[in-house]
């Protein structure tokens, strides 16, 4: 478990910094379904009291992703298809609304965002960075709520997808499926362009369907 203490900024609350560290041990898959959360060596590791680690795996149990049982212990979940579904509904809802929203309010600034993150994402496929890949697949996400101005939609969505990002960790590196990302990528922002709010919509819920069937192929053999 990679938990370098020197990238903890103790000016800032702990609990919030060790939250993202855990939780994205989890989603990657360093941290695999039924592995224990040792609390104690992950303070130990990182320097801090158990307190601040206590706090941020409450709030990752809260998510689903971490399993507490009395008197046996903290467990990483399994992943399950009724959570992957769930999490897919919830995004999708607020996604297409998303890009409804944000097709009104397209500009020339925001074209070039998206032309940019496009670029690096074909870029991190061609050069097998499926984790950078995944990291600008979220930024194009962020993005379209950002321009729709409504970052809340975005942070409702960052809490939901952990479960599908699970899936999405495994997916990536299946030959034609970063490929077939970019190209979805590039239909939304087709219409998006156009200012083509329901093209826009259709085109989300279509890229969308398209993660949650890859998701569920690929991790068959995990779900729960």
């Amino acid at each position: 478990m990679d938990l370098d203490p020197s990238t903890l900024n103790r000016a800032l609350p702990l609990r919030d910094q060790i939250y993202h560290k855990i939780r994205n041990l989890i989603v990657v898959g360093q941290l695999k379904p039924g592995e224990v959360i040792n609390e104690v060596a992950i303070a130990e590791a990182l320097g801090v009291s158990r307190t601040p680690v206590r706090e941020a795996v409450k709030r990752i149990s809260d998510e689903g992703l971490v399993k507490i049982l009395a008197q046996t212990g903290t467990y990483v979940a399994p992943i399950s298809r009724a959570d992957l579904e769930e999490a897919y509904v919830i995004r999708r809802a607020l996604e297409m609304e998303s890009a409804r929203r944000a097709a009104a309010k397209f500009t020339a600034a925001a074209s070039e965002l998206l032309e940019d993150n496009m670029a690096a994402h074909r870029l991190a496929i061609s050069r097998g960075r499926y984790a950078t890949a995944i990291q600008l697949d979220d930024v194009f996400h962020r993005t379209i709520a950002e321009i729709c101005g409504l970052p809340m939609i975005w942070r409702a969505v960052d809490i939901s997808k952990a479960q599908m990002d699970r899936g999405r960790y495994l997916a990536i590196p299946r030959p034609g499926y970063g490929e077939q990302t970019i190209e979805q990528h590039e239909a939304i922002f087709d219409a998006l362009k156009r200012h083509d709010a329901e093209g826009a919509a259709r085109a989300m819920e279509h890229h969308l369907e398209t993660s949650f069937r890859n998701t569920l192929e690929v991790a068959a053999d995990l779900l729960g």
